[in-house]
């Protein structure tokens, strides 16, 4: 227990000994000016910013004092009530809490002249305001967008090349014939072509053809050819 106790005192020493490094000191009236019946101390107060911790330096001569006192003394230049009284001829006093406190010479006329002080402290740990965070409105459910469907390509119809035309060979016409001929099948057109190879029938070597049947030579071959056979065919039926 003593260690954190120790902690504690330390951080309250640290802290007082930061306040009063950074406390300032205000001579009431400075720098032309002083506490006296001549000098405008409304005007420069309102010209000065105090936090606590701040100091009030009176310089003042003999035949003044400083007297701090409530509000209705203040307003009515009467000390009355007096809260405390300072004397001397330099009087600093230590603005140790927020808030306003009150001033006056308790030389007879001399408040009602402006020796009277209106001191505004404002504490030094006082954060700035936040302004009240005003609740946000309820989000409403994010519903979740459908993505558009992305259409599917349909395949591209193949175009058929169309087919070339076959060409149809023409009919072959065959000439009319006169009537009572047979219609021989078209020629083979090389059958008009003349050959070019010598006729079989000339002979090698050179000799005559044989004479045909019709010849005058063979006017008896048939009926002795006739003869024979006949001939033949009797000694056959003889011999059985």
């Amino acid at each position: 227990m003593a260690a954190p106790r120790t902690t504690l005192m330390n951080l309250v020493i640290v802290t007082m000994l930061i306040e009063s490094a950074m406390a300032t000191t205000y001579t009431v009236g400075g720098p032309n000016g002083r506490w006296d019946s001549t000098t405008d101390l409304k005007t420069w107060a309102s010209s000065q910013s105090f936090l606590v911790g701040d100091n009030l330096n009176f310089q003042y001569s003999t035949k003044h004092d400083v007297i701090e006192v409530p509000k209705a003394d203040y307003d009515s230049c009467q000390a009355r009530n007096s809260i405390q009284s300072y004397s001397g001829g330099s009087t600093t006093i230590t603005l140790s809490s927020p808030g306003k406190r009150y001033f006056i010479c308790g030389t007879t006329g001399h408040c009602s002249q402006g020796m009277k002080l209106e001191v505004n402290t404002l504490a030094t740990s006082a954060a700035p305001a936040a302004s009240p965070i005003s609740p946000s409105p309820l989000e409403s459910p994010l519903v979740p967008t459908p993505s558009p469907a992305t259409p599917s390509l349909a395949p591209e119809p193949s175009i058929a090349s169309p087919a070339e035309p076959v060409p149809q060979s023409a009919p072959t016409l065959s000439p009319t014939l006169p009537s009572g001929l047979p219609i021989s099948p078209a020629s083979d057109p090389t059958d008009h072509i003349p050959s070019t190879e010598a006729p079989s029938s000339i002979s090698r070597t050179g000799s005559s053809p044989q004479p045909s049947a019709s010849s005058p030579n063979y006017k008896g071959g048939l009926p002795i050819s006739l003869t024979v056979a006949f001939s033949v065919l009797i000694m056959l039926l003889l011999a059985h």
